[in-house]
């Protein structure tokens, strides 16, 4: 397998400013909003309420004239009621729900206890007086309908509140864990960035300027709310890291952007979790570039494959990997041991792993292996092999 090395693909055209960028990284992710109410207007919720009341009707019917003699007229009576009361109240709820999301849960659930309740006594009485007229004993008939419709309504909207209780925790718990590992830029990095500006500070006081700048962009990523950003903005908060690394390293550190022509367009609206490209780049430079001597080149590839969007990170590895090290060539990274030697490596890797798990489950998929391929490079003898490291990841864009 023979690594490109056709001619470096211009970098992305990136439309947006350098303050534009940092405001839209740093927009706060509006609130998990989770309604008191789901979407009764849903089939699926529809089919579920349907299926609730025949079961109820049809325990009604049971518990009044049993298995030997059902009552199917009985049975039909109580079925068409029962539907009544429960699509009447799901048509009524359902315009409502995000109004009673704004108001406290007690009363939220205060007036759909009491909407339903007015439904079925507008039911109930319109159908007792619809079938004979208003009879004597049709108060019995009313109030029982009402105690059955207080008691089933209480414990559903309880089991709908404990419901949206579990899911505000397991949100809450998902934002707190993304924002964790978003919030992970490495301190050498830092320590690192800061010599070099204050190294440029009397020689070079337009490029200190732009790189403080850059520097800040990145913090404002780390420190935002986790979230989905424009892919575009990511590209260039990359570019402003690479910048940044470029200024340290000189020319030790080559970059090659290979870019989908539709994605470098912007044709396509595509997003991405925020800072997820930029730590497989840091990764590829601490542990790839930076211990070469002679450093090495950095291939970036951002792609569309069918509703997937595909990204690839390669860089040059120190010495030779071999089979040894993992049991078999193009090991994965959740092998024991690594050729870098370094906890830090997998660590990162395991923080993009996670991340992606967390915003797009099993439709995501990541790899981190080993490859070697043959030096094409004019710079690098004709059976010489290079000896890579490739990370690649993929989400369906449909989920954006």
């Amino acid at each position: 397998m023979a690594i490109p090395t056709t001619s470096e693909a211009a970098a992305p055209a990136v439309s947006a400013a350098r303050a534009g960028t940092a405001n839209s990284l740093t927009r706060p992710a509006p609130p998990f909003l989770s309604p008191f109410l789901p979407d009764m207007c849903s089939l699926q919720a529809v089919f579920l309420l349907v299926l609730l009341g025949e079961l109820l009707a049809l325990a009604l019917t049971l518990a009044d004239s049993g298995l030997g003699r059902f009552d199917w007229e009985g049975l039909g009576l109580r079925s068409f009621l029962m539907q009544w009361i429960v699509l009447l109240s799901a048509a009524l709820l359902c315009p409502l729900r995000f109004r009673l999301s704004r108001l406290p849960a007690w009363l939220a659930g205060a007036l759909c206890y009491l909407l339903v309740l007015g439904v079925t006594l507008l039911c109930s009485g319109l159908g007792l007086w619809g079938v004979d007229g208003w009879q004597d004993d049709d108060l019995d008939t009313l109030l029982g309908n009402l105690l059955l419709a207080a008691i089933f309504a209480g414990v559903v909207l309880r089991y709908l509140y404990v419901q949206q209780q579990w899911s505000n925790q397991q949100k809450a718990e998902l934002s707190a864990r993304l924002q964790a590992l978003q919030s992970r830029i490495q301190p050498h990095f830092l320590f690192n960035s800061m010599n070099s500006i204050a190294s440029l500070i009397a020689t070079r006081p337009e490029l200190a300027e732009r790189l403080v700048e850059d520097l800040s962009s990145l913090f404002r990523a780390s420190l935002a709310e986790p979230g989905l950003v424009a892919l575009a903005d990511e590209l260039d908060l990359c570019h402003q890291y690479l910048e940044i690394e470029k200024t340290r390293l000189g020319d030790r550190l080559q970059v090659r952007w290979r870019v989908d022509p539709v994605l470098g367009e912007g044709s396509i609206p595509c997003r991405i979790p925020s800072l997820l490209l930029q730590p497989l780049l840091e990764n590829a430079i601490q542990h790839g570039i930076q211990p070469l001597p002679e450093g090495g080149l950095v291939t970036i590839d951002v792609g569309l494959q069918g509703e997937q969007l595909t990204l690839g990170v390669t860089n040059p590895v120190p010495g030779k990997v071999t089979e040894t090290a993992f049991g078999h060539s193009g090991a994965s990274i959740n092998s024991p041991d690594t050729a870098t030697g370094s906890s830090g490596n997998r660590i990162a890797l395991d923080n993009i792993r996670h991340r992606l798990q967390a915003y797009f489950g099993d439709a995501a998929s990541f790899s981190a292996q080993f490859e070697t391929f043959e030096a094409e490079s004019a710079d690098v003898e004709s059976d010489a092999e290079l000896h890579c490291f490739v990370v690649r990841l993929s989400y369906p864009v449909s989920f954006l």
